[in-house]
């Protein structure tokens, strides 16, 4: 066998072996995703079951400028379900009230329409989840990336909500709901 025919057997091997290796690359990177991306579950939210109280601080599009207010919050799960009932009051505001629904979902990768980015315990104890979702913001309704952080401690809950317009690469903190656990004549003793 000459070095020619040899190296051309060499060649058509190898290229045989491609498909199956970028195949298999293919596979495992979709597995390590798979695997990597963080899952949520309705444990998570179950320290935030009670009666919350705090603030509210928000940018206001009209001024530019901060403005924080009064802010409760009552925490219920729904039945048997992924479902929790976030019952919003601002004492100063009592037609402002609203209340919203926190569906996790079966795969525990999705909070709402949010897709959950990351899931971390930090140094003090509190549980970070940090979700991700397009969709629109601010007075002109423009296309947005909207980035939440739930931080859910013991004691204390925060939700703040991020804004990164199309086309812009800073993040603008378009509002923070800070809480603190309303301690109940049972929780004292």
């Amino acid at each position: 066998m000459n070095r020619k025919t040899t190296n051309s057997n060499f060649k058509n091997e190898t290229m045989k072996k491609k498909p199956v290796f970028i195949l298999f690359a293919f596979c495992a990177l979709h597995i390590n995703i798979a695997f990597t991306q963080p899952i949520v579950s309705v444990k998570d939210f179950q320290l935030l079951i009670g009666n919350w109280h705090g603030s509210l601080t928000y940018l206001d599009y009209t001024t530019n400028k901060p403005y924080t207010m009064p802010a409760n919050i009552t925490i219920t799960p729904i039945g048997r379900t992924n479902s929790f009932l976030f019952a919003n009051s601002f004492p100063e505001e009592p037609n402002a009230s609203w209340t919203d629904t926190i569906l996790i979902s079966a795969d525990g990768r999705m909070i709402n329409d949010e897709t959950v980015k990351s899931k971390q315990l930090l140094k003090n104890g509190a549980l970070q989840i940090i979700t991700e979702v397009l969709s629109i913001d601010g007075n002109e309704k423009k296309p947005a990336l909207l980035k939440y952080t739930y931080t859910m401690g013991k004691n204390s809950f925060i939700k703040r909500k991020e804004v990164q317009f199309n086309g812009d690469k800073k993040w603008i903190q378009r509002h923070e709901y800070s809480y603190k656990k309303v301690k109940t004549r049972s929780s004292k003793k």
